[in-house]
């Protein structure tokens, strides 16, 4: 809360942990109280490409297994999306957002 109210950014994982299935698990309210105590905006980001990296969880939940699965460099993206007002804020609204960072652009 002194970090946004400082006018920090704050990177937050909204699921609540990494995945180990490669999509999105449900977003949890921790947003909502965060935001709810220290209304700031709130710009959803997507990581693209992670799956299978390195750090993704796909051996059976644990990361890092296979260090060079993807060869030494891989590619990965960040998708940004315009920021939400807090008031607007809610998890699934965020979730339908992140989500639509992770489509492959036509």
């Amino acid at each position: 809360a002194a970090a946004l109210a400082a006018g920090e950014l704050v990177g937050l994982l909204p699921e609540g942990s990494i995945t180990d299935t490669g999509g999105l698990y449900p977003f949890r309210s921790g947003i909502t109280r965060i935001v709810g105590r220290t209304p700031v905006p709130v710009v959803p980001l997507a990581l693209r490409g992670l799956w299978g990296s390195t750090f993704s969880r796909i051996e059976g939940g644990q990361a890092m297994v296979k260090p060079f699965r993807r060869g030494l460099f891989s590619r990965v993206g960040l998708n940004v999306g315009p920021a939400l007002a807090p008031a607007e804020v809610t998890p699934e609204l965020l979730q339908v957002r992140v989500s639509g960072l992770l489509e492959p652009c036509a």
